[in-house]
C-alpha cells in the first residue's frame, strides 16, 4: 500500500516534491513502514546519525511519525522516528491526554539512507496490539536547512497542523486473522 503524504497548506515546502508511505503488516502484532522522500535534500536539515536509543523532542526536527489507535477506544500511540535513528514512542488516554512514555516494549528499529535525490527510512515495529482494527496516522516534520518547518500528514483537519486530532487517522488497517 503506497500512500502519499501531503504538506499542510500553511507550511509548503519547496525543497520536497513528495513524501510516501509504504505499509506492510508482517504479523498480527507487526508493522513495517517505509517513509520516501524526493527532493533537494541539500536543503533540508538532517540530524547526524546517533546511537538508537528513547529521546525527547524529535517532533521539533526532521522526523517521521505514526499515530496508532487499537480498537474503538479514544487511546492512541504515538511514534517519532528520526533519521537519526533516535525514536520516542507515547501512550495517549485520549485527544493529547494522559501523555506517558509508552513500553520499551514497542521500541522500532531504525533503518535511513540518504542520497542525492532522495531519502529512504524504515521502521519496524513489533508488540502492537493484536485482534482489532488500527487506524492509523501517518505524518513527517521536516526542517529546511534555514530553520523552516513543514507539516505533512495523510490527512489535515482545519486550522493549525495537528497530528493528533481525530481526522488524521485516516487509514485503517484490519485485523490479521491467525489460523
Amino acid at each position: 500500500m503506497n500512500i502519499r503524504l501531503t504538506p499542510h497548506p500553511d507550511t509548503p515546502c519547496p525543497a520536497v516534491k513528495w513524501i510516501v508511505a509504504e505499509l506492510e503488516r508482517t504479523s498480527a502484532t507487526t508493522l513495517k513502514l517505509h517513509y520516501k522522500l524526493a527532493g533537494a535534500i541539500g536543503d533540508l536539515q538532517l540530524p547526524p546519525w546517533a546511537e538508537p536509543a528513547r529521546t525527547s523532542g524529535l517532533w521539533r526536527h526532521t522526523c517521521f511519525e505514526l499515530f496508532l489507535r487499537a480498537g474503538a477506544g479514544p487511546g492512541y500511540l504515538e511514534f517519532n522516528f528520526s533519521p537519526s535513528t533516535q525514536w520516542a514512542v507515547y501512550r495517549f488516554t485520549d485527544y493529547r491526554a494522559g501523555m506517558i512514555e509508552a513500553s520499551e516494549a514497542l521500541r522500532p528499529r531504525i533503518r535511513f539512507v540518504a542520497s542525492a535525490q532522495g531519502l529512504a527510512l524504515v521502521a519496524e515495529i513489533d508488540n502492537l496490539p493484536a485482534g482489532a482494527s488500527w487506524r492509523l496516522g501517518l505524518a513527517a516534520v521536516i526542517e529546511e536547512v534555514e530553520g523552516t518547518i513543514s507539516y505533512w500528514a495523510l490527512s489535515h483537519p482545519p486550522g493549525e497542523p495537528d497530528f493528533h486530532h481525530p481526522d488524521c487517522f485516516a487509514l485503517e488497517l484490519p485485523p490479521v486473522e491467525t489460523p
